[in-house]
Parts: structure tokens; sequence; C-alpha cells
């Protein structure tokens, strides 16, 4: 079974330019849009069954695409979002990650890029935007110092240059040359990272650690 998409943003052309992308994967199929947030509210209830991801806009004429998210996964918690936005700045970031969003892609996405976040999103992962999840570490870096996560235990300086080389896309080997460690070590920092935050992978880890206070945005 195809991948069921749902699209709402308020330009026309996007919203055609997307299910014309869509259109050739086999593998995801578009069953409705809408234009506005109280469009979505009043057109989303009539498909059934609910489609397994909705692309949101951020910034819609009449709201914000946040509390469509906070909305419809308050009666669907299994169905999936993917915000899109021009928009990288942290107050953003901020408001996606809270309403409880399970991706953020930027506009400005390649379609290899927009495939990938939507099958990433839909298999139960997290995904952002490479800008997006830099500014994340970022902010985390500076301030995960002063911070203690879940279990009492702090980020050492070391799993935080692991962290930051990680979401730079660094492979463990890439990594081990870069900081002059051995690959096993890598391997050992980023399962340490994994253990304390108590997440299953990266993108998770920085997710949860906005969640519990550790990076404040």
């Amino acid at each position: 079974m195809p991948i069921t998409i749902y699209i709402v943003d308020d330009h026309k052309i996007f919203r055609q330019g997307i299910q014309s992308l869509i259109v050739f994967e086999e593998d995801m199929k578009v069953i409705g849009s809408a234009s506005s947030l109280k469009e979505f509210m009043e057109d989303i209830p009539k498909h059934q069954p609910p489609p397994d991801l909705i692309i949101m806009d951020i910034t819609l004429g009449d709201g914000s695409g946040t509390d469509g998210v906070k909305w419809w996964k308050a009666k669907h918690p299994e169905s999936k979002f993917l915000m899109l936005s021009m928009h990288q700045e942290e107050k953003y970031v901020k408001l996606v990650l809270k309403s409880g969003a399970d991706g953020y892609l930027l506009k400005d996405a390649g379609t290899e890029e927009m495939m990938n976040a939507i099958r990433t999103v839909y298999n139960g992962n997290t995904f952002y935007s490479h800008q997006i999840f830099q500014s994340i570490v970022q902010q985390m870096t500076g301030n995960a110092k002063q911070k203690r996560d879940k279990s009492g235990e702090k980020l050492t300086k070391r799993e935080l240059e692991v962290l930051k080389l990680l979401a730079e896309e660094k492979s463990n080997h890439e990594i081990a040359d870069l900081l002059f460690i051995s690959v096993r070590t890598v391997d050992t920092h980023r399962q340490n990272l994994l253990t304390k935050i108590q997440v299953k992978n990266t993108a998770g880890l920085v997710k949860h650690a906005l969640r519990i206070g550790l990076i404040e945005l």
C-alpha cells in the first residue's frame, strides 16, 4: 500500500508542485489538500482512514500550522507530520518541536531530500533539514555544559564534540581522524550519548534534550 499524503499550504502553486513530484513515486499517493488551517480542520476528518502523513506549512494565512498539528495529533496521535517552512530561526524550530511534529523541512530542499524526509517520517523516525539540525546542535553545545540530563549525568566535552560532528554527517572513521581517536572510541561516545539521553538515534537525542531542558532555544 502506498503512503497516503495530505498537503496543507496557502500557495496553490506549491501544493501542486509537491503533488507533481509525488505522482512519480510508486510508494506514495496524495489523497487531498487544503489552502488554510480552517479548510484543513474542516476537510481532514472526511478522509477515512486518515492519511499516513500530512505535509504542513508552518505559516498559513489564518494561523500557524503547528496549531493544526496539535489539534489533529490529539485525535490521531499515530498520524505523522512533516512541517515545511522558509524559516529556520530558533523560534520556529521551537514551535515545531513543541507541537509534536515529526519532521522539519525547508522549502528550498531538493526533490531527493523531500522524498527521503517523507519516507523517514513515515517509518517512525524524525527528520530535520541539515540547517535546522545544525542550529539545534549549536544551541546544545552552547548550553549543555550548564545543564544535566534526565539521569543527572553531564555530557562531557568530548561527547559534545562527537555529537557536533555526527550532526555534520561525518562518519565514524572521519570523526576518529578529526579527533585523533579510534573508531571504537567514537562508537563508544555515540552509545554513551544515546544512553544518557535515552533515545534511539541522534535526531531523537536532540529532540528529547529539548523536552527535558538540556537545550534552551
